[in-house]
């Protein structure tokens, strides 16, 4: 088997782009590392907090409902994204790609529909 010349030069160069790449970085923090500065006192370690010494623990307990649902409102976010840039293409994508849209939006209505169902998005719980 040959190997292609064209083939060897775009290997080698890929493989220059990535060391240099990772030595650009390496040189990058080692320079930070080297003219950082490396001063210590009494306050260097301490939380900060707009001008207001801490006085407490600031450790705070959130119900879990509050992470469900940002977790629900990124993903849903997220996928309205798709519907707009779906909307965006919308004369390229024809039929077709209507249909496939008709079809995701049906489906993040069943993924409404269910969170509703199973009470996820209720605040209070049923206790």
């Amino acid at each position: 088997m040959f190997i292609n010349t064209e083939t060897i030069t775009e290997c080698l160069s890929f493989f220059v782009f990535v060391v240099f790449s990772l030595g650009l970085c390496c040189f990058m923090l080692f320079l930070s590392w080297f003219l950082g500065g490396r001063s210590s006192s009494r306050y260097k370690n301490t939380p900060f907090e707009s001008g207001i010494v801490s006085t407490e623990n600031a450790y705070l307990y959130f119900s879990v409902k509050f992470y469900l649902i940002a977790m629900f409102f990124v993903v849903f976010d997220v996928e309205t994204l798709y519907l707009y840039a779906w909307s965006i293409s919308i004369k390229e994508s024809g039929w077709i790609g209507f249909s496939e849209a008709l079809m995701f939006a049906i489906s993040l209505l069943l993924g409404l529909f269910y969170l509703v169902r199973i009470k996820a998005l209720n605040w209070v719980s049923s206790k």
